[in-house]
């Protein structure tokens, strides 16, 4: 049954790639909700853009009268919820803004969705039967991990360590509270870190891969062996359509890419990567891993992340299709093609262009 996709954070990393796979692979209608805050970028959503099952609305999750409207214009079926500051150095240099979003925001499209739920229930009780609140969430809620067989489960408690890790625990807690309070019909995903097309250059692997290229150095927190398991957007992003339209109302599923890498690993396959598809005669070097530099760690920084995924596996059926080996290529490969993208991200020059509807 065709469904009306309502998402916040749609111009975003993760919220692209749902747009842009629900536009592709169904006949669903989307509403794209996003501020275009610095990590927000049209740009990734220029293949969809002008086709008729998709829109635009410029506006900010903390305002309720603006959610009110676009619930009432556009009357989804279904919410996900993707809009949120999720980098944990910039919570660090500046926590309000993370509070503001992801808690303030949370909460206020709460309400909205739950006004909006309740008075759907009284004109038209089948459509609220199958009404469904998808807020996306993250792995860095559970904090880290001490052993090495360890895995995040769905009843794992909760132990964030950053402000963006805190932000997010919170707006969990406030969703389970508005199913538990008010019945608002709700699911939850605990994702691991993403990476693929159109990531924010601020991010460990474009960061890596756009410096490596510049012949800048390539900074390493630490030693560089906190492990991180790693998710192919994409991969990702079909776990949270198949979630949203087939998960169990009030459960939680985790979603990880069974791919466990020292961020160090990381670094170092970019950059063998590099030296493979571009060389290095351009930059006088041996090999782009000579431009590694380690610096001080960061603040709290969890030292491993793992994500035990069996259960999203075993009651939706859903596994991710990359390897990190296979993902990392793809998405090497990417930015070498689509200098355009990311050099107009860089100097901001994106900003300000095709902001659609403004509320």
């Amino acid at each position: 049954m065709k469904k009306t996709f309502l998402i916040t954070g749609g111009a975003g990393f993760i919220g692209s790639a749902v747009v842009r796979g629900l536009i592709r692979s169904t006949e669903h209608d989307v509403i794209n909700i996003d501020k275009l805050t610095y990590a927000g970028n049209l740009e990734s959503l220029r293949e969809v853009e002008n086709g008729p099952r998709y829109h635009f609305v410029k506006a900010d999750i903390v305002d309720g009268d603006s959610l009110r409207r676009i619930f009432r214009d556009f009357q989804p079926d279904v919410v996900m919820h993707l809009a949120a500051e999720s980098h944990v150095d910039r919570s660090i240099d500046g926590p309000a803004t993370f509070i503001e979003t992801n808690i303030v925001g949370t909460c206020q499209l709460l309400e909205v969705a739950r006004e909006y739920w309740q008075a759907l229930k009284q004109r038209d009780p089948d459509k609220a039967a199958g009404f469904r609140f998808h807020h996306i969430s993250t792995d860095e809620v559970y904090g880290d991990l001490e052993g090495t067989d360890d895995r995040f489960t769905e009843s794992t408690p909760y132990v964030p360590s950053s402000p963006y890790a805190a932000s997010k625990a919170s707006s969990d807690h406030l969703v389970r509270a508005w199913h538990r309070t008010y019945d608002l019909p709700v699911v939850i995903t605990n994702c691991s870190n993403n990476y693929g097309p159109y990531q924010f250059p601020e991010k460990l692997i474009p960061l890596t891969i756009l410096n490596a290229l510049a012949g800048k150095p390539l900074p390493v927190y630490g030693d560089g062996r906190q492990i991180r398991d790693w998710l192919y957007v994409e991969d990702h992003a079909r776990a949270l359509v198949k979630v949203a339209t087939e998960g169990e109302v009030s459960e939680t599923y985790n979603i990880g890419g069974h791919n466990e890498k020292t961020n160090l690993a990381v670094v170092e396959a970019i950059c063998d990567l590099l030296d493979e598809l571009v060389g290095t005669a351009h930059l006088a070097l041996r090999s782009h891993r000579d431009l590694v530099t380690f610096v001080a760690d960061r603040p709290g920084h969890d030292r491993r992340y793992a994500i035990d995924a069996r259960k999203i596996q075993r009651e939706l059926g859903w596994g991710p299709q990359e390897t990190f080996e296979t993902g990392l290529r793809k998405t090497v490969q990417w930015y070498l093609d689509n200098e355009t993208w990311w050099r107009r991200v860089q100097d901001g020059s994106y900003q300000g262009e095709r902001l659609g509807i403004a509320i």
